[in-house]
């Protein structure tokens, strides 16, 4: 009898589908039961609340009904996901006690050479558990406290989590924040104290390599009253035959005059079901600003939502995505206006290939206190042929008079024109191709550190020639 197929072989595949042997890791039983959320309290040695917290949310997860507005994910079937799936290795501080073929993996992503060149930190989370947790010296006397997040909820911040901990992100919000609630596991916990301003970025990565496997990392980040932070997280899985699965929460507090800088780059797999869920708190005077990469995943739920509590609070949202073959991406943002004078900044793009879907919503909504409230949206569709889609869908609840709102939405194609000129310049068409649309995502890799500027015009590249997942 052969041996079942479980890796989907692609031509030239690229560093983020490269597979390591997962058999030495502790994996709990496929499905969601009690048993198993009990089984995941009892691995992560929780404090009786949150043990009991957990329970609930498997509750209200079994009450609750699939998302009813975006893409199906009738494909995903909770009986056959991997819910916890720890790596045969404790978390280490050094890179050299990390398990070779675990190092190997994040050596090949550039994870060690970013940290020795362009960070003040990083946290590598491999399957359900972080493997590397490391922060420079000076950061970390600066006051600076970035931990994985099991440490911090047993540590000196247990009870500030306890106080903040799906707050933002409640479980009642749809069904898979509830499905986190009950069998998270990893992620970071960053707290600047006031007036700090690090400034060099922290970064976490999150690798999920198990088959048919989920990862439900929480991260939660509090930047205090005048301080600055810039946080860069990385996301990305090989492509298995199977289904899986990512639904993190990302939950971020913003302090008076606190400034707070979120990136990320997402180059999932294409069997990835990406159900993640973010939002931001923002005082008085703060600012929160979004860059995003979306890459991969067969499906996408990604709306990072801000709340403009504070007068005069601002938001800045930057983001693309990139559909190609058999993915159907929802993605967009949302902002609440709350405090009088805030702002808030929208600028997306979308690509779109060989029959991809793209959905773009943005939601703005300016409560009747939030007088003197401004808002501008933009989006922007680029397809590459006439068998994809995209679709823009505002959304705008002005409650006040007093606010100016507006929002614009266009479309179009890669000139036949453009293409022939580089052409004859002596580029390829395939490269030309890749140039302009390169080109449309300008705004976007300006707002990253070089490094990561890079990597998503290598994934722009990489996606053009048809070799992600």
């Amino acid at each position: 009898m052969s041996e079942e197929k479980t890796y989907v072989e692609d031509i030239n595949r690229t560093i983020y589908d490269v597979v390591d042997d997962d058999s030495d890791a502790f994996k709990l039983e496929q499905g969601l039961t009690e048993d198993i959320v009990r089984q995941i309290s009892e691995e992560k040695k929780d404090p009786e609340w949150m043990r009991d917290f957990r329970l609930n949310c498997l509750k209200l997860y079994n009450r609750s009904q699939h998302p009813n507005w975006g893409p199906s994910i009738e494909g995903l079937d909770m009986n056959v996901i991997y819910t916890y799936v720890r790596p045969n290795t404790k978390m280490q501080h050094t890179w050299d006690e990390v398990p070779e073929d675990i190092k190997n993996t994040f050596e090949r992503l550039g994870i060690p050479q970013a940290e020795r060149t362009s960070l003040a930190g990083v946290g590598a989370q491999y399957d359900s558990e972080l493997v590397y947790h490391n922060m420079q010296k000076e950061v970390e006397e600066q006051g600076v406290v970035y931990c994985d997040f099991e440490s911090a909820l047993k540590g000196e911040y247990a009870d500030l989590i306890h106080e903040k901990f799906m707050t933002l992100l409640p479980p009642t919000d749809h069904r898979y924040n509830a499905l986190h609630g009950a069998v998270w596991s990893g992620g970071s916990f960053v707290y600047v104290p006031k007036g700090v301003k690090v400034s060099v970025p922290l970064q976490s990565y999150f690798r999920l390599n198990a088959k048919g496997a989920g990862q439900f990392e929480h991260t939660l980040i509090i930047v205090e009253e005048d301080a600055d932070l810039h946080f860069i997280e990385g996301c990305s899985a090989p492509k298995y035959n199977v289904a899986n699965l990512h639904s993190g929460c990302v939950e971020l507090f913003v302090g008076r005059n606190a400034r707070l800088r979120y990136s990320t780059i997402e180059s999932w797999s294409k069997n990835m079901y990406n159900l993640n869920s973010k939002r931001a708190l923002v005082e008085e005077g703060g600012r929160m600003e979004w860059v995003s990469g979306s890459f991969g995943s067969h499906v996408s739920y990604l709306y990072p939502s801000t709340i403009l509590k504070g007068d005069n609070s601002t938001m800045e949202y930057t983001g693309i995505a990139f559909a190609g073959a058999g993915q159907d991406l929802d993605t967009g943002m949302k902002v609440v206006h709350l405090g009088k004078n805030t702002s808030s900044v929208v600028n997306t793009k979308s690509i779109s290939k060989n029959g991809g879907i793209n959905t773009t919503r943005t939601s703005v909504q300016v409560m009747p206190q939030a007088k003197g409230a401004r808002s501008v949206v933009s989006c922007e569709s680029l397809m590459l042929d006439s068998e994809s889609k995209s679709d823009t869908i505002p959304v705008m609840d002005i409650r006040t008079d007093d606010a100016d709102v507006g929002h614009e939405a266009t479309i179009g194609s890669i000139s036949d024109e453009a293409v022939f000129y580089m052409m004859s310049r002596g580029m390829s068409e395939e490269d030309a191709r890749a140039l302009i649309v390169s080109g449309f995502a300008d705004n976007v890799s300006r707002e990253l550190p070089m490094e990561y500027a890079a990597e998503m015009n290598n994934l722009i590249r990489l996606e053009m020639k048809g070799t992600i997942g």
